[in-house]
């Protein structure tokens, strides 16, 4: 990407562009369940977060999460895989670092969404 006029270079693949946000650098295609996703997900951000609080037990921390699984796995997997985070985040859940997946496994499918709970499970 141009870091003078912010335009995409011409080597760079036409759906894919940079993105400099707040959660995540990463590039990521511009879908409309993407962008839907994400928008939610930083809503939330600007208004509920700050009534709520901030008492995440993993680094990132949900919204993060959610925002970036979003951004890498579409509408679909990033709406799954931030319900599961959620889920792990409560009373007797999981605490520490917990990144999205880069890339998804080859055992998930779209209409199996039971098989992304295991990616927040520690080994």
């Amino acid at each position: 990407m141009c870091g003078a006029c912010g335009q995409p270079d011409e080597d760079e693949p036409g759906d894919v562009r940079k993105y400099t946000g707040r959660n995540w650098n990463g590039p990521f295609r511009k879908t409309p369940g993407r962008l839907m996703g994400m928008s939610f997900i930083r809503l939330y951000q600007l208004t509920l977060s700050g009534f709520i609080g901030n008492g995440c037990r993993h680094i990132p921390t949900c919204s993060e999460y959610g925002y970036e699984a979003f951004a890498r796995h579409g509408f679909w997997s990033g709406f799954w895989l931030t319900l599961f985070r959620v889920g792990r985040c409560g009373p007797g859940g999981t605490s520490g670092l917990d990144p999205v997946p880069e890339v998804l496994g080859e055992g998930t499918r779209r209409l199996m969404p039971w098989a992304l709970w295991r990616f927040g499970k520690k080994a």
